[in-house]
């Protein structure tokens, strides 16, 4: 039973991470990420292999890496979250930041939307370092 339940929560992240890749600039990206991270948060079994007590990890900087891709899916909770709640600076600013992508309002100086194309790449480092047996296409 257990190896099913594995075999589902890797063949989940094997999709999330496609939609990564497939889907164009945009808000919805985002919303990829997100999707994509909270599937990792949401399962010990891989959320564990990104731990920073790993020598590994801390030589790829694996967890700085996923602390980036974390502000992208904490913007987004913020974005779809409750009015009035004190989010701190740095949350505040991703969820303005995000917002405007959201609103169709981009541009450079947007540090997320700026930032995209290395999101996506982040995000392939993340799978690669839970998959390493599956080939990134």
């Amino acid at each position: 039973m257990k190896t099913q339940e594995q075999e589902k929560i890797k063949n989940d992240l094997d999709k999330k991470f496609q939609k990564v890749l497939k889907t164009p600039e945009g808000f919805d990206f985002f919303m990829a990420i997100h999707d994509f991270i909270e599937h990792i948060e949401s399962n010990q079994s891989l959320s564990g292999v990104l731990s920073s007590r790993v020598k590994s990890n801390r030589e790829l900087k694996i967890p700085g890496k996923y602390e980036y891709l974390k502000q992208i899916y904490q913007g987004i909770e913020d974005v779809h979250g409750q009015a009035g709640v004190d989010l701190g600076h740095t949350r505040y600013m991703a969820l303005i930041e995000l917002n405007k992508i959201k609103n169709k309002n981009v541009s450079e100086n947007n540090p997320f939307w700026k930032k995209r194309e290395l999101s996506r790449k982040l995000t392939g480092e993340i799978y690669k370092k839970l998959r390493p047996e599956t080939k990134i296409i």
